[in-house]
């Protein structure tokens, strides 16, 4: 018998928001300004991905 558990995928929008949460918690900007400069891709590391 196994008693594994499945786990969950984690999808990029929730890193993305989890992420720009963090953010906006140490800055104080908007979490949906930081989400959107994530999602830009116009950066410094642009050419990095995130983990699927």
């Amino acid at each position: 018998m196994s008693n594994r558990q499945t786990t969950k995928k984690v999808k990029k929008a929730s890193i993305y928001r989890s992420v720009a949460s963090s953010s906006a918690i140490e800055t104080g900007e908007a979490v949906d300004a930081i989400e959107r400069k994530l999602k830009a891709k116009n950066g410094k590391y642009a050419h990095l991905l995130l983990a699927d």
